[in-house]
């Protein structure tokens, strides 16, 4: 007998050393052992974890009864209230897919989605009435509709619904038996990307994903069951990057934020005593500009996780200024929301701002899910050197890489090729192996066959005192095929500045080529996460005149 037999013969998987892994357990296991345990606040609203825990079984037996169970999906159109994180274990112990969207979406894109999605199920905050009417009307086959009343959590039924959320859940037991998934591999949420390219795929992840990646959080995060999480992120968005569910499995609470208002978020900072929450930087954006008089002391440190465009050293100094101490992520919906994290090393916090601003601002290192993550060619897959330099396309691989594209095996075998997540990325990564992001693939700028990186350009942008927001994009030239073209949000209450100034001040701190020829002022278009949507900026770009004299400025 061979010693590979040794170690199999008579050692065969079975229920009592193996089980399917599913984040539906962790409220199970919050409400068991900490069952008085505040799980949820909103407003005025405590809900502890043995409450909320029946009121998920009670979804659950629910929608079982209407006939709802594996393979179906329930979608649902809400801000961040108590019924969206219900719903995040609910709809999945039932057996089916939860399906969150983006509650900035326009009634054709969420039509176009509740269609692909084939949802059975829409469960919609009673605010969203008049979109979700106009989009039942563009659809073939109309899901049953349930209408939640923020307010109140529903005592009556919306116009637009079959029933509201409360009698939805009054019709299922608190002691639902929901089923264990037979398969870990089993579809648990659909989601659809932001948007940024123009055209959303749907994304579907599994329990085991859902699962592993909610305890990479809870290491990464540091939550614990004191941990208080503020939810300024949509809960809608890669499952609030699964910390709907992290934050369960820690036994840490909830708190609700229907709407991003920073005067709020200073409240519940001080009076919850919130010790985590996420978001674009956007958020951090608001809260830096907020009035005076909206802004809260308080004694203790808020840990703030960002993702999207790195925090550059004036909005780190400025968090910190104020208590929060700034954390970089990376990722995409087709992994769960963060697979990099720009983990601190132990002698970071002793150097100057300047040089701590420019380690943080890398999207880092792999988080305990990911199996694998390298720069690599994108033709060939041979990693390049960790010399800060050479430029390859981040690749990754593990148990938080979805399962695949709904209904697009065309898109996913391209996304999958050569074993590895294509994310479409370009970096480079460092002698320490951290990664640096220089540019998304198709917002590389090719000016008189020379690449520019619009992030560098950006960078520059942000660190003129007067800018709040900027995005670089190509535009058309006759000459150099391509100049760089800056759409700038200026800061409410900062310095004037012209055009010309800003181009001024790039050119000082880059090639004069890499320098923005256009510079167009005004409020930059995003997704409900804070993504600067650049294909819409690209269009802008090209319908401005490809004529112009070099140094022009736009003042739009």
């Amino acid at each position: 007998m061979s010693d590979i037999d040794r170690y199999e013969r008579g050692l065969e998987r079975g229920p009592a050393n193996h089980t399917a892994l599913t984040p539906c357990d962790f409220m199970a296991r919050a409400a068991a052992i900490y069952p008085a345990r505040t799980a949820v606040v909103h407003g005025g609203l405590r809900r502890s974890y043995a409450e909320t825990y029946a009121r998920c079984r009670r979804l659950a037996g629910a929608l079982t009864a209407r006939g709802i169970g594996l393979g179906d999906t329930v979608s649902i159109l809400g801000p961040n209230v108590p019924a969206m994180l219900e719903a995040h274990f609910g709809v999945p112990m039932a057996g089916a897919v939860l399906n969150a969207l983006n509650i900035r979406l326009d009634a054709a894109s969420i039509a176009t989605m509740l269609t692909h999605a084939r949802s059975r199920v829409l469960i919609a905050d009673a605010g969203f009435a008049g979109v979700v009417e106009e989009a039942l009307a563009q659809v073939d086959r109309r899901p049953h509709v349930v209408a939640i009343d923020d307010a109140a959590e529903g005592e009556g039924e919306g116009r637009f619904a079959d029933e509201s959320y409360e009698a939805l859940l009054a019709s299922g037991a608190p002691d639902f038996a929901w089923p264990w998934p037979e398969d870990e591999w089993q579809a648990i949420s659909l989601n659809y990307t932001s948007g940024t390219t123009g055209r959303p795929k749907g994304v579907v992840y599994h329990h085991r994903g859902a699962y592993l990646n909610a305890l990479s959080n809870v290491l990464m995060n540091g939550f614990t069951r004191d941990s208080v999480y503020l939810w300024t992120l949509p809960m809608f968005h890669c499952n609030g990057w699964t910390h709907t569910w992290a934050v369960t499995a820690a036994a840490g609470t909830h708190v609700c934020l229907p709407r991003m208002e920073p005067a709020e978020v200073f409240r519940l900072i001080a009076e919850e005593g919130v010790t985590h929450m996420a978001g674009a930087p956007v958020v951090l954006g608001m809260l830096i500009n907020a009035p005076e008089g909206d802004k809260r002391r308080f004694d203790h440190v808020v840990e703030v996780a960002t993702g999207g465009a790195a925090p550059p050293a004036p909005v780190i100094a400025a968090m910190e200024a104020m208590g929060f101490n700034v954390t970089h992520l990376y990722g995409l919906t087709e992994v769960y929301g963060p697979a990099l994290v720009a983990a601190p090393q132990q002698d970071w916090p002793d150097l100057p701002l300047d040089e701590r601003a420019a380690l943080m601002a890398r999207q880092g290192v792999r988080h305990h899910a990911i199996q694998g993550a390298m720069v690599a060619d994108s033709e060939t897959l041979a990693p390049v050197p960790a010399d800060g330099t050479t430029v390859g396309e981040i690749m990754l691989r593990g148990s938080t890489v979805m399962k695949g594209y709904l209904d697009d095996a065309g898109a996913t075998a391209e996304a999958f090729g050569g074993g590895w997540f294509h994310t479409g990325d370009l970096a480079v990564i460092h002698p320490d192996g951290y990664i640096q992001i220089t540019d998304r693939a198709k917002d590389i700028i090719i000016s008189g066959g020379e690449n520019i990186s619009s992030i560098e350009v950006e960078n520059a942008l942000y660190g003129h005192e007067a800018v709040l927001e900027a995005a670089v994009v190509a535009r058309p030239d006759e000459r150099w095929g391509e100049t760089p073209c800056a759409f700038v949000a200026l800061k409410p209450n900062g310095p004037a500045v012209t055009a010309e100034a800003l181009i001024d001040h790039c050119r000082a701190r880059m090639a004069r080529f890499k320098a923005p020829r256009t510079i167009v002022f005004g409020d930059l278009p995003k997704t409900a996460t804070g993504k600067i949507m650049k294909f819409e900026l690209r269009e802008r770009a090209r319908a401005l005149p490809t004529d112009a004299p070099e140094g022009e400025a736009a003042e739009t």
